[in-house]
């Protein structure tokens, strides 16, 4: 879960994996000239509405290249991000489903539909996707940390810390701190602690601390302390939009987990409506 440039959602031609939509290499397809033509285009439009941040216009344009295009696998992934950034849980799985359909291979690293698995409310099929992404990348504690937090939903706290995956030793600061958080075996302010040991350089600091207070804020969350949980996810969402060298697909994370608590504050201030005869 270390994509560490926010340009890998942008369509830019040395991503030539995931990304290739916009290089428009398709052996797959067999389109005539016209079709050819318009998946040029959508794909330049989809690059622009990327590069603006303009998430419903990049499912809006990928929708329609998919329409031409069924079996691109990398629109379906991406359809797949820009939905799980409009907080359409549902929608993300059923594209990375797609997705993997299309590819299977690329499901044992799909940590993403693993994700939005969590917030679809989709626990057990989530906590699948980390098991498995487990075998492909056995040493990162953010995968450990999120199976944790899907089997909490089913199994409760004390089943998912004693089914926790073994990490040896992420190498990322503070997350083996946080690790042991979650396994019971630390406390939120040594996870403080550990971020900030050592007099790190500012830029390094904020890489740090806002690891820490994104798995902070999920951390309350498994507790079901919520005040504290959005506390922390917001400090994670909006101290670090600028900050260099974190996972810009996590810092998205933390902007959706902040704003789920925003959206069930609205709810349940919202007057009832009278009743009507």
């Amino acid at each position: 879960m270390t994509i560490n440039n926010r340009s890998l959602f942008r369509c830019i031609p040395v991503l030539t994996g995931l990304l290739s939509l916009c290089v428009f290499t398709m052996p797959h397809l067999k389109a005539d000239e016209a079709d050819q033509k318009q998946l040029k285009e959508i794909s330049q439009k989809i690059s622009e509405a990327i590069d603006k941040d303009q998430d419903a216009e990049a499912v809006k344009l990928l929708s329609e290249f998919i329409s031409i295009d069924p079996a691109s696998p990398r629109a379906w992934y991406l359809r797949g991000v820009y939905h799980f950034n409009m907080q359409k849980f549902k929608e993300s799985v059923s594209d990375f489903d797609q997705y993997v359909k299309l590819l299977p291979a690329a499901e044992v690293k799909l940590w993403e539909r693993g994700i939005s698995h969590y917030y679809a409310g989709m626990y057990k099929a989530g906590a699948e996707q980390f098991a498995l992404y487990q075998t492909y990348h056995d040493n990162d504690v953010e995968n450990s940390v999120w199976r944790f937090l899907c089997m909490t939903k089913t199994d409760g706290i004390e089943v998912a810390r004693k089914e926790m995956l073994p990490i040896r030793n992420d190498p990322r600061i503070p997350l083996m701190e946080a690790y042991a958080l979650f396994r019971g075996e630390s406390t939120p302010e040594k996870v403080l602690e550990a971020a900030k040991a050592g007099d790190p350089a500012p830029e390094v600091l904020a890489g740090r601390m806002f690891y820490a207070q994104l798995y902070l804020a999920l951390y309350y969350e498994a507790l079901e302390d919520h005040e504290q949980a959005q506390k922390y996810a917001t400090a994670a969402w909006k101290e670090h939009e600028n900050t260099q060298g974190i996972s810009r697909y996590m810092w998205q994370v933390a902007k959706i987990h902040a704003l789920q608590y925003d959206k069930k504050e609205q709810s349940e201030t919202k007057p009832a409506q009278p009743a009507v005869d």
